[in-house]
């Protein structure tokens, strides 16, 4: 279709090279799907085992009774009449306690997790590859999949995998980066590498996702998620695809990814914390969930007929952060599987999943800021026709993960006004005039420190255990040893403490700026993060010092006994900038490798697709920014013959607002007496538009420079 009526007869034949970015349409139904009805398709439900049964006793059964035991402790410690501070103390106690509780239970429930299979016999499930994308390093990202590519082929399965790239970046530039990039990654793969990147973004990740299965859905039977920094290697693939293949009710199978890549303390603490408790979390999440697990969005395999009878999400009604599209898509996806029937299950025993880590404190900030949002959104989807009892406990989970931050504060200063009460009122013995015997304060510390002592053993006892576990295992020995990974954990554990505070305190005024509707946007995640300056981790940080400082110099004037059991928390907020520079710093991320700290054996003994991926990355072409990536293809023919190799053909009705940006784009481009000229006159979106139409840019590339 040609929008330049005043091109010559020459320009208006030009011969493009075929557009062969994307394979031929295979379309599948996907419907929208109406969680207010029962699902109309789908195996129908089937009831899970009596060792998941009993692995649910464990976790929500031990869970029940540890709450109904610290409720019932609590109360005796305040006697049969509690004051409304008091009765404030047990409300937000309770949840707080049985949260802990459960993190225990649901470890020890792993032991009930199930010995997984991988079946033997000819496998011919057609595989993609899918990795979404959006403002990316687009080299490390590609190296991650020719490298998968190839271990792939090894495995056998280059005749029925492929691998597609789902872009939805909106910068030029960076769009650019990605077709020559992709480009070159074609001719080093040996299976065929797609590249669609979208005219438009609505619905984020799951919209992209679903465009892609609904225009090519029929040609495949399995799809493989990836995010933009994570792999899997081609052996677990292939045993997914197996496991898959021989059970025709199994829709989704998600591993559990092992961080890597980490650098800065922060996301060595983050990796080797994943890489020694991840396990055994995972054992018992998979114990207890059985065929009704959860999916989170990558590293999963999903049969792709049973994603598209399911899986069409609507929007919510409402405007963000409530309404709208779903962020948290992937916990309402394997929802969604499951109220259809289908096996949604995490596959503890796969360990070739891996995936990168926040770099920084303040960037793992950001990130829960949008799950926050996404989460506090499943709010409005409990009521879901038809959902299963653990898909709702998955949300649940999901939504007190982050509103315990908010009730671990309240506890806190429901607990210092209590103590502060205590302190500065005088008792009132014969609060009635014609009482007999006085009426003594009610107060048991000695019960009260016990439950301390208990909560503080839910939480660090499974820690040990997955390190004493780890002793048992090569993974000490590929650790440094014994007394690495056990220095390592205390080191974690010391240094999780001083960073758990202010945690608290930013979850907590990410709620409330949730409640008071304030939307998170969608921002592009920073993988590789720098050390951020003082004055950055002042300006963020000046409150928790604040709060840090004041209390401890009222606790010091009043009670200095409350120190004692608060000390872990005012320290993390006195010290919450030192922290945070400090935990961003790659020099102190390698003086404790050195030390033999926080070392994971992936560190020690690399897989051999993570050498490879980083070798290939650096083969590929470098990203240029900004404008020069846009000029380079005017001033040089092979490139610009790359980019547009690597276009999609336009869909026969364009969007109005692309349609609109091509006709302002061509007469700009027509006015314009060099290649810089216009790009000046276009604005980013006619850019865009320009960058997507093979017309537009040869037009463009005939300008003097």
């Amino acid at each position: 279709m040609s929008i330049a009526p005043d091109m010559s007869p020459a320009e208006d034949q030009l011969s493009f090279p075929p557009a062969e970015a994307v394979p031929p349409a295979a379309p599948l139904e996907m419907p929208v799907q109406d969680f207010a009805s029962p699902p109309q398709a789908g195996p129908g439900r089937q009831m899970n085992s009596l060792r998941v049964w009993l692995a649910r006793l464990v976790a929500f059964g031990g869970t029940a009774a540890l709450a109904v035991f610290g409720f019932s402790q609590m109360l005796a410690s305040f006697g049969a009449d509690p004051t409304p501070l008091q009765i404030a103390l047990l409300t937000l106690f309770v949840p707080t306690f049985a949260w802990v509780g459960f993190s225990f239970c649901g470890s020890l429930a792993g032991f009930l997790a199930p010995r997984l299979v991988t079946p033997q016999g000819l496998n011919t499930a057609r595989v993609v590859v899918v990795m979404p994308i959006y403002h990316e390093d687009v080299a490390l990202s590609t190296g991650l999949l020719v490298a998968l590519a190839r271990e792939l082929a090894a495995e056998g399965m280059a005749d029925r995998a492929e691998i597609f790239v789902l872009s939805d970046t909106r910068d030029p530039a960076i769009a650019v980066n990605e077709t020559l990039v992709i480009s070159a990654a074609r001719r080093m793969s040996p299976l065929p590498v797609w590249y669609r990147r979208r005219l438009t973004n609505e619905d984020r990740k799951s919209g992209n996702v679903a465009e892609f299965v609904r225009h090519w859905g029929g040609r495949y039977d399995q799809m493989v998620v990836l995010d933009a920094d994570s792999v899997l290697t081609g052996a677990t693939i292939r045993e997914m695809s197996a496991r898959m293949q021989a059970d025709p009710r199994m829709g989704l199978i998600q591993t559990m990814p092992m961080l890597i890549g980490g650098e800065t303390i922060f996301a060595r603490l983050t990796q080797f914390a994943g890489r020694v408790y991840g396990p055994m979390i995972a054992r018992g999440v998979s114990a207890w969930s059985g065929d009704t697990g959860n999916y989170w969005g990558h590293n999963a395999m999903i049969r792709i007929e049973a994603f598209a009878q399911a899986c069409g999400l609507p929007r919510l009604p409402g405007r963000p952060p409530f309404g709208g599209t779903i962020l948290s898509h992937d916990f309402v996806e394997a929802a969604a599987l499951c109220r259809a029937g289908w096996k949604v299950r995490l596959d503890h025993d796969l360990r070739g999943s891996f995936e990168g880590c926040p770099p920084t404190l303040l960037d793992m900030a950001v990130r829960e800021r949008r799950w926050a949002q996404g989460n506090l959104q499943h709010t409005r989807l409990l009521g879901i026709k038809g959902l299963r009892g653990i898909s709702r406990a998955h949300f649940l989970i999901g939504i007190l993960g982050f509103l315990m931050s908010p009730l671990w504060l309240g506890l806190i200063l429901v607990g210092l006004g209590l103590s502060a009460t205590v302190l500065l009122s005088t008792p009132e013995y014969f609060p009635n005039a014609y009482q007999l015997f006085p009426q003594w304060p009610v107060f048991d510390s000695r019960r009260m420190l016990w439950l301390f002592a208990i909560a503080m053993g839910l939480l660090l006892l499974p820690k040990f255990i997955a390190t004493f576990r780890a002793w048992a295992r090569p993974l000490a020995a590929n650790s440094g040893g014994r007394v690495r990974i056990f220095a390592s954990a205390i080191f974690e554990t010391i240094l999780s403490a001083l960073i758990a505070p202010v945690q608290m305190l930013v979850q907590t005024r990410q709620i409330f700026e949730i409640l008071g509707g304030r939307d998170s946007g969608w921002n592009a995640q920073v993988r590789a993060g720098h050390m951020p300056g003082w004055g950055v981790v002042l300006r963020y940080h000046w409150a928790h010092v604040a709060l840090g400082l004041g209390t401890l110099v009222v606790l010091a004037s009043f009670s200095p006994a409350q120190l004692i059991w608060l000390s872990p928390i005012l320290a993390g907020l006195i010290l919450s900038p030192l922290t945070s520079r400090l935990s961003a710093s790659p020099v102190f991320g390698r003086w404790a490798r050195l030390r033999g700290l926080l070392v994971t054996p992936e560190e020690r003994h690399p897989p051999a697709i993570l050498t490879e991926a980083a070798a290939i990355a650096r083969a590929l072409p470098h990203a240029v920014p900004g404008r020069a990536s846009l000029l380079r293809l005017g001033e040089d023919a092979d490139l610009l013959q790359q980019h547009i190799s690597m276009l999609a053909p336009f869909p026969e009705v364009l969007p109005l607002s692309l349609r609109m940006a091509r006709i302002t784009a061509e007469a700009k481009i027509t006015h314009a007496s060099t290649r810089a000229e216009a790009l000046d006159f276009l604005d980013r979106t006619e850019t865009d538009a320009m960058l997507m139409d093979p017309q537009l840019l040869m037009r463009w590339s005939r300008l003097p420079a």
